[in-house]
C-alpha cells in the first residue's frame, strides 16, 4: 500500500508507529535490531566473493568475531569490483549504481551497489523525514498527495536523485519544475523556473544541499529580473487570486521594510530538509530567509540514508535498519592519522558517551557492500535521549569530514594528494605548506592554504599571493569540476593564501620534532607555528 494511501486508512499515531517508531525504543531494542539485522548481513557478505577477498577465507559466526576478523575498510578495499560493477562478486544483486566524486582528478568517481533491500529501507526512512520534517510535535505530521517541492536535487547516478524515484512509488508530489526538465536547465534557469511555478502552485517542501538551498533562496529576488523589465505578473498565466493577493502583499510590505523579497513573504513551507556539510553555516539565514527552520538529515553514497533531526531540530538519530554502526574515538582517530601502521578501536552505539566526538564506521546491511567502512565523517553525540522528545537512543549532530580532506559546502574533497597534484602541474615554486579549513567573518568555510616558497622564486611578485591564489585555483578547478562548481554554481571562491617566510618549515620541525601536519593541524599547532 502507498503512503498517500496510507494516510486515508490509518490513523496518524499507526503512520508514526510504523515510520518513526524507531524513536520509541530502548537502547535494548534499538541494538537488538541492529545486531539481529547484521548477523543476517554478515552470511551473505563473508560468503561473497568481495567478503571473502576481505576475510582471506575465514569466515566468522558472530558479530564479535566479525569485528575482529574484518579490518577496517576504505574505497581503495573495493574499488576493483565496484568500479567495474561486478554483479556476481557482490553479496545481493546491486538494483541500482550511485556515485560521487573520490578524490578530485586523482580518482573522479567511485560508485556504490544499491540492492532492493537497501533501497526499500531508504524509501521507508525517506518518508520518516518527511513525517519529522513537517510536524511540530510527537505523533504529528502534515503530508499530502497535493503538496508541491521545489527542486533542488542532483539528478541520477548522484544518491540525491533517487529521492524522486523512490518517493513516486508512495506519494504523488510535484516537483517544481519537473524532474526531466530540470535536468535539461541551467542551475540558474531551474530556480527562476521553480520560483515561478510555485507561485502558481505553491511550495510545501524543500530539501537540498544547504549551501544550494541557500543560494537558491536569494533566487526569489530574481523573478523580477528574469521578467526582462517588463511586469512579472502579465508574465504570470494561470496564477491564483489567493497567490497574486500574497505576491501584492510582499511587494508592498518589503519597500515599507526596505528589503529585498524573502521567500517567506510568498510560501509557507510546511516541511525544510537540508543534508550535506557546513549546514550550520547556513541554517539561520535559512530561518531568516523562509520562516521555518530546516531539519538536517544525513545521507551519502556508500551509507545511503541512516539519520535525521526531528520537529525540535536538536540532534539526528540514526535509523537502526540502514547500517550498523561503529564509532572511533577522536582519539583513536587521531593516532591512526599519524601513525598508518596504527589500528584504532571502535565501540558500539550504546556505548557512545554524550560531549565525546566520533569518527563513523558502517557496515550496510540489506545486502550492501560496505564492511566496516571509514565513511570519512565525523559526529558528536550530544545526549543520551531528550526528555522533551520523549527518547532514549543517542542523537548526534554532523561536525564535519575527517581532518585529512577538506570539504566546503558539500561540493569537492580537498586531499593532499589533490593539493600536491595542483602544485605540480601548476609550476608555481612552492616548497611547502600546508591547509586548513576555516570560515570567514560572515560564516562561511574556505579553504585557507599556508605556503613557502623556494628562495628568489617569482622574483619581483614573491609574496603576491593574489597571483599564486590565480595560478593554483585554475588547477584546482581543472583537475575538480566539483571545485569549479564552487565557483559556477554558487558564486563562491573558498581559496586564500598566506606566505609565510622562508625556512618556517624546517625550524618548527626542529623545534617540535615533527612536521606540521599538511591538512587541518590543530590551532594550538598552527599558533606555534606562526609564532616561529
Amino acid at each position: 500500500m502507498r503512503f498517500q494511501e496510507k494516510i486515508r486508512n490509518y490513523s496518524k499515531e499507526e503512520i508514526w508507529r510504523e515510520y518513526c517508531g524507531f524513536l520509541d525504543m530502548s537502547m535494548e531494542e534499538y541494538m537488538a535490531i541492529q545486531r539481529r539485522l547484521m548477523d543476517e548481513q554478515i552470511q551473505i557478505w563473508s560468503a561473497s566473493e568481495l567478503g571473502q577477498r576481505i576475510l582471506r577465507g575465514r569466515m566468522p559466526r558472530t558479530l564479535e568475531e566479525f569485528r575482529e576478523m574484518v579490518p577496517l575498510t576504505t574505497y581503495e578495499n573495493y574499488a576493483d569490483i565496484l568500479l567495474k560493477k561486478q554483479d556476481c562478486s557482490l553479496p545481493e544483486k546491486a538494483v541500482l549504481w550511485i556515485q560521487t566524486t573520490w578524490e578530485g582528478g586523482l580518482h573522479p568517481m567511485k560508485t556504490a551497489p544499491y540492492t532492493k533491500g537497501m533501497l526499500d529501507t531508504y524509501k521507508r526512512n525517506m518518508m520518516a523525514c518527511f513525517i519529522l520534517a513537517t510536524g511540530k510535535r510527537r505523533g504529528d505530521f502534515d503530508v499530502a498527495v497535493t503538496d508541491h517541492m521545489l527542486y533542488a536535487l542532483a539528478p541520477l547516478p548522484y544518491a540525491t536523485g533517487l529521492m524522486p524515484l523512490l518517493l513516486k512509488d508512495e506519494i504523488d508530489i510535484e516537483y517544481l519544475p519537473p524532474v526531466k526538465q530540470a535536468a535539461a536547465m541551467s542551475f540558474r534557469e531551474r530556480n527562476v523556473c521553480g520560483f515561478r511555478m510555485g507561485l502558481k502552485k505553491g511550495i510545501e517542501y524543500f530539501f537540498g544541499l544547504g549551501s544550494v538551498t541557500y543560494y537558491i533562496s536569494q533566487s526569489v529576488a530574481e523573478l523580477e529580473r528574469s521578467s526582462g523589465g517588463g511586469s512579472m505578473l502579465g508574465k504570470l498565466k494561470e496564477i491564483s487570486p489567493q497567490m497574486l493577493l500574497r505576491y501584492l502583499n510582499a511587494k508592498r510590505k518589503c519597500r515599507k521594510e526596505h528589503r529585498k523579497l524573502m521567500p517567506r513573504d510568498l510560501f509557507q513551507l510546511k516541511g525544510f530538509m537540508i543534508a550535506g556539510t557546513d549546514n550550520n553555516c547556513y541554517k539561520d539565514d535559512l530561518e531568516e530567509l523562509w520562516g521555518i527552520r530546516p531539519m538536517e538529515i544525513f545521507a551519502g553514497t556508500e551509507p545511503t540514508c541512516i539519520g535525521t533531526e526531528t520537529w525540535s531540530r536538536n540532534g539526528m538519530y540514526l535509523f537502526p535498519d540502514a547500517c550498523f554502526y561503529e564509532f572511533i574515538p577522536e582519539t583513536e582517530m587521531l593516532r591512526s592519522m599519524d601513525d598508518p601502521g596504527y589500528k584504532p578501536r571502535t565501540i558500539l552505539m550504546d556505548q557512545v558517551l554524550p560531549g565525546e566526538r566520533y569518527e563513523l564506521v558502517i557496515s550496510v546491511l540489506k545486502g550492501g557492500a560496505f564492511a566496516r567502512y571509514r565513511v570519512g565523517d565525523i559526529y558528536r553525540c550530544v545526549g543520551i535521549g531528550d526528555r522533551e522528545e520523549q527518547t532514549r537512543i543517542p542523537r548526534f549532530v554532523y561536525i564535519d569530514r575527517v581532518p585529512d580532506v577538506i570539504d566546503i559546502a558539500g561540493f569537492t574533497r580537498i586531499t593532499e594528494n589533490s593539493i600536491d597534484h595542483s602544485i605540480r602541474l601548476s609550476g608555481l615554486a612552492i616548497r611547502d605548506w600546508f591547509a586548513v579549513k576555516e570560515f570567514t567573518q560572515a560564516n562561511r568555510p574556505r579553504l585557507h592554504m599556508y605556503v613557502e616558497l623556494e628562495r628568489g622564486a617569482l622574483s619581483g611578485m614573491a609574496v603576491n599571493t593574489d597571483v599564486l591564489k590565480e595560478h593554483l585555483s585554475v588547477y584546482f578547478k581543472y583537475l575538480d569540476s566539483d571545485y569549479n562548481d564552487l565557483k559556477k554554481i554558487l558564486g563562491v571562491d573558498p581559496l586564500k593564501i598566506t606566505v609565510v617566510k622562508c625556512g618556517v618549515f624546517e625550524t618548527y620541525e626542529n623545534e617540535c620534532g615533527k612536521r606540521i601536519r599538511r591538512m587541518n593541524p590543530t590551532q594550538l599547532e598552527i599558533s606555534k607555528f606562526l609564532s616561529i
